[in-house]
C-alpha cells in the first residue's frame, strides 16, 4: 500500500480516547427563522430554495487538536485522519460544483462579438470560480468511488453532473452545460495535498475547459495553488497563489492572472494582477482586483502610468513599516489587511462577488449559493441517482447537527468502500466509472476525463450499492 492510499483510508484507531472527545455544550446558535430543513416556506404553491441550513456549525473551539495529533507522534504523517468535526457538510463534488456560481459570466461571454471581451469574462468566470474558498476552512468529504452529483439551475440556465471516477489517486470529473447549447464547461480534478508543518497545502491538478458554441471557441486553464495556514496553532486563513494562463485555443489569444502571494506586509493578499495579450503578444487589456471581491479591466498604458506614480507615492510609506516590523511568531499571522480595491479611473468592474448571508459565520462560512448544494428538493428523491451525493448518510446527519451519527456514518461508509474493495481484487475485476472515461483532452493532448453522456437520460440500473 503506497502512502497516498494510507492517506485516503487511514484508521488512526484514536476514536474512542478521551483526549478526542469533543463537547458542543457551548456551540453557537442561530438565532434566525428556523424551517423544515432550513427551507423558507413556499409561498402561493412556489418552492423556493432554502436560505439557511438545518442547524449551525459545532464549535471547533471545544476541540484540542493537539490533543489529537499528539497521540499521531512516531506514526507516519499520512496516516492521520481528521475527525470529522473539522469537515463542512458538503462533499468535495459539491464543492467543485460552486465553479458554476457566477455562471451569468459564461452566458455574458457568449453574447459578446469581440474576442477580447469575451476573454475578458472567460478571466472574470475563472477568478469567480474560486471565490467561494475565502474563508472556508472547513474540509469537504472525500468522495466515495462511484459518487455522483448533480444539479439543474433552470433560472441560471445550466445543468451539471459529476462523479468520482478514481479513489486512488483521488480524480473527480465533472460536465456542465447550458440548457441553450451556448456553452459546455468540464474539467477533471486530483488535489495533491502537501503538509508543511504550519500549514497544508492543496494543489489542484486538472485541466479546466470552456467551450463557447456559437463562436466555436476553447478556454483551458488550470486552477492556482490553495494553502491553509496555522492547522496547528493560530487562527485559520487561506490564501491562492501562482500563475494561470487561459488559452483561447481558437484564435491565440492568452489571458496571464497572477494570483499574489501573501508577502511579508500582507499588502498583497488575495491580490489578483494579470494581462490579455493577442496571438502576436500585444497587450489588449490589464486585469486587477482581488479573488475575494472583485475583478476590473483597464488599458495596460493607464494601469502602468497609475502603477509608477503609486511607487513614486509608496516608497517612503514602505520604508516606515520595514523599520516598525517585528518578528515572526510561532503562527503564521493573518495580515490586518482590510481595505478593499482602489478602482484606477478608466476601469471597468468585471465582476463583484456576491455577499454572504448575515449567518454565514455560524453556517461553515457557506455562500447562499452552497447553502442549496445539499438539499432534497420537492420530489428529488426518486429522481436522482442512488450515488447521488444528496443521500450519503454522514453528510446529512452533519447537516442536521448529529456529530456523533455522522462520525460513524463516515467510518461505516469507509469501512464499506475498502470491502468492496477488496472483493474486487479477490474476483480479478476492475472498476468501471459510468458517466465518464478516460481519453484526452482535443486542445492541450493532455490526459482527461470525458463526459460519455446520458446521465440525464434517467435510465438508472445496476448502480453499486456504496451508501
Amino acid at each position: 500500500m503506497n502512502s497516498e492510499e494510507e492517506f485516503y483510508d487511514a484508521e488512526t484507531g484514536l476514536e474512542s480516547d478521551d483526549s478526542c472527545e469533543v463537547s458542543f455544550k457551548d456551540a453557537p446558535v442561530y438565532e434566525g427563522k428556523q424551517t423544515s430543513n432550513g427551507r423558507v416556506p413556499s409561498e402561493n404553491g412556489v418552492w423556493e430554495r432554502r436560505t439557511t441550513l438545518p442547524s449551525p456549525m459545532f464549535s471547533r473551539n471545544d476541540f484540542s487538536i493537539w490533543g489529537f495529533l499528539k497521540k499521531c507522534i512516531g506514526m507516519e504523517l499520512s496516516k492521520i485522519t481528521m475527525p470529522v468535526v473539522f469537515n463542512e457538510p458538503l462533499s468535495f463534488l459539491q464543492r467543485i460544483t460552486e465553479y458554476m456560481e457566477h455562471a451569468y459570466l459564461i452566458h455574458k461571454a457568449c453574447t459578446m462579438s469581440d474576442s477580447i471581451e469575451r476573454m475578458q469574462l472567460v478571466a472574470a468566470f475563472a477568478v469567480s470560480a474560486v471565490a467561494s474558498q475565502w474563508d472556508r476552512t472547513g474540509k469537504p468529504f472525500n468522495p466515495l468511488l462511484g459518487e455522483t452529483y448533480e444539479l439543474t439551475r433552470e433560472d441560471e440556465s445550466y445543468r451539471l453532473i459529476s462523479e468520482q471516477v478514481s479513489h486512488h489517486p483521488p480524480i473527480s470529473a465533472f460536465f456542465a452545460e447550458s440548457l441553450s447549447q451556448d456553452f459546455v464547461f468540464h474539467g477533471s480534478i486530483y488535489p495533491k495535498l502537501k503538509f508543511w508543518g504550519k500549514s497544508v497545502e492543496a494543489e489542484p491538478k486538472g485541466t479546466m475547459t470552456l467551450e463557447l458554441s456559437k463562436h466555436k471557441e476553447a478556454y483551458t486553464w488550470t486552477n492556482p495553488m490553495c494553502c491553509v495556514h496555522n492547522v496547528i496553532l493560530g487562527k485559520l486563513w487561506i490564501e491562492q497563489y501562482g500563475t494561470v494562463e487561459i488559452v483561447n485555443h481558437s484564435t491565440g489569444d492568452k489571458c496571464v492572472l497572477n494570483f499574489k502571494p501573501c508577502g511579508m506586509f500582507g499588502k498583497e493578499l488575495h491580490r489578483v494582477e494579470g494581462h490579455i495579450q493577442d496571438k502576436n503578444k500585444k497587450k489588449w487589456r490589464v486585469i486587477y482586483g482581488k479573488w475575494t471581491e472583485c475583478l476590473y479591466t483597464i488599458e495596460p498604458k493607464v494601469y502602468e502610468a497609475n502603477k509608477k506614480a503609486e511607487k513614486k507615492n509608496g516608497d517612503s510609506k514602505k520604508h516606515k513599516q520595514e523599520q516598525n516590523t517585528g518578528g515572526a511568531g510561532d503562527a503564521d499571522e493573518l495580515p490586518d489587511v482590510q481595505e478593499t480595491v482602489t478602482m484606477i479611473p478608466g476601469s471597468t468592474l468585471l465582476w463583484r462577488i456576491a455577499p454572504r448571508p448575515a449567518h454565514s459565520t455560524q453556517m461553515y462560512n457557506f455562500t447562499s449559493f452552497a447553502m442549496t448544494l445539499n438539499e432534497l428538493e420537492p420530489g428529488m428523491g426518486g429522481v436522482i441517482a442512488p450515488t447521488d451525493c444528496r443521500l450519503r448518510p454522514d453528510i446529512r446527519a452533519m447537516e442536521n447537527g448529529d456529530i456523533d451519527t455522522a462520525s460513524q456514518e463516515k467510518e461505516r461508509l469507509e469501512e464499506k468502500q475498502r470491502a468492496a474493495r477488496r472483493e474486487r481484487a479477490k474476483d480479478g475485476e476492475d472498476w468501471s466509472t459510468r458517466w465518464f472515461h478516460q481519453g484526452v483532452n482535443p486542445y492541450t493532448g493532455t490526459s482527461d476525463w470525458v463526459y460519455a453522456g446520458g446521465y440525464f437520460d434517467r435510465k438508472y440500473s445496476d448502480f453499486p450499492d456504496i451508501y
